[in-house]
């Protein structure tokens, strides 16, 4: 009977997934009055009942971090190198060619998704870690990374891909205001507060209590969280947008087809890269879904910022996590499959 709950939602995952999505996207539809209460509930750009449910499903995942080990992460130079390349230049480069062929048409989509692409994941991808039992500590020190980057470089690479890039393309430029301190603000919201009460958690009641009695007692009880967290937080997010993915089938359809070619060439290109290079499956996992995972919470921020709330580039912000969270457990799946394959003697 231990750890029932999370085992019955583990097994059926994909299916409360799709099944919290649909409730969300139909909330928003039909009873468009309660997302526009939450909606309301706003500190700066962040809103609050969608980051208590980010904080919520975090801090699990970090509480499980051994700290201590998270030094590890620089042992092998060649896959942390592999790691910032597969971030900060592949996948952005990737996003923008998938814009340029899918929604050179569209300025505003086209914006949208280049906002994704250039928002590297600093957030779920310790879920999905997590899932397809990958190395916690490696995976916490990746993210620690990206987050670095993400603050200093997030603005240079909208500059780059939203007016410098489009010029040999001869598309329209867009104008995206986004300082330095709104990412900062983004990255220690949706990281930095479960990174930290994950840390005191594993310091503290290591010592007041017992290593073993943490292991073995606390975690387990808090386990369940992420997944539940995970789930009303995937309502309330479509519930914001319901109106507008039933009124616009095709639009959706358009933005979907680079995204699900996106994650899909970002996971087999880094799992089969780091496996060349060595990596252990518990390290090539969480190497391939930092790599394929997006910061949706800063790309919707960023949109709603720089072309407000009611934009084509917020609507695609959206449609991000519509795609990737069926996607990526998807490849949660597929990763425990090439584990059997290739990494089971």
């Amino acid at each position: 009977m231990k750890n029932l709950n999370l085992k019955f939602l583990d097994r059926y995952l994909t299916i409360w997934i799709f099944l919290a999505m649909a409730i969300g996207i139909c909330i928003g539809k039909f009873f468009p009055s309660f997302p526009s209460h939450f909606l309301k509930l706003n500190s700066g750009n962040t809103n609050i009942p969608l980051a208590i449910g980010l904080i919520l499903m975090m801090y699990p995942p970090l509480a499980k971090v051994k700290y201590k080990q998270m030094v590890k992460v620089v042992d092998n130079k060649k896959q942390i190198l592999l790691s910032l390349v597969l971030n900060w230049i592949i996948g952005p480069m990737l996003m923008f060619l998938l814009a340029v062929i899918f929604l050179r048409d569209q300025p505003e989509y086209f914006a949208g998704l280049i906002l994704i692409g250039i928002a590297r994941c600093i957030a779920m991808v310790l879920v999905w870690n997590d899932l397809a039992l990958g190395n916690k500590e490696y995976a916490a020190g990746l993210v620690a990374l990206n987050s670095l980057f993400q603050i200093f470089f997030y603005s240079i690479l909208a500059y780059f891909y939203l007016y410098l890039l489009p010029n040999f393309f001869n598309l329209s430029f867009f104008e995206v205001e986004i300082s330095f301190f709104q990412i900062a603000e983004s990255v220690l919201i949706y990281l930095g507060i479960p990174f930290l009460l994950g840390f005191l958690s594993r310091t503290f009641l290591t010592k007041f209590f017992s290593t073993e009695w943490y292991e073995q007692k606390f975690l387990p009880k808090i386990s369940p969280i992420t997944l539940i967290a995970l789930l009303l937080t995937i309502v309330l997010m479509f519930s914001f947008k319901g109106d507008l993915i039933f009124s616009l089938p095709l639009d959706v359809m358009k933005v979907s087809i680079p995204l699900i070619i996106y994650f899909g060439i970002m996971f087999l290109l880094s799992f089969y890269i780091a496996k060349y290079l060595g990596a252990s499956y518990e390290k090539n996992v969480s190497i391939s879904f930092t790599a394929s995972g997006n910061n949706f919470e800063l790309a919707i921020a960023v949109a709603i910022a720089s072309f407000g709330i009611n934009s084509g580039q917020a609507f695609v912000g959206v449609i991000g996590p519509l795609v990737e969270v069926p996607a990526l457990i998807l490849l949660v799946n597929f990763s425990l499959y090439l584990k059997k394959k290739y990494y089971t003697t």
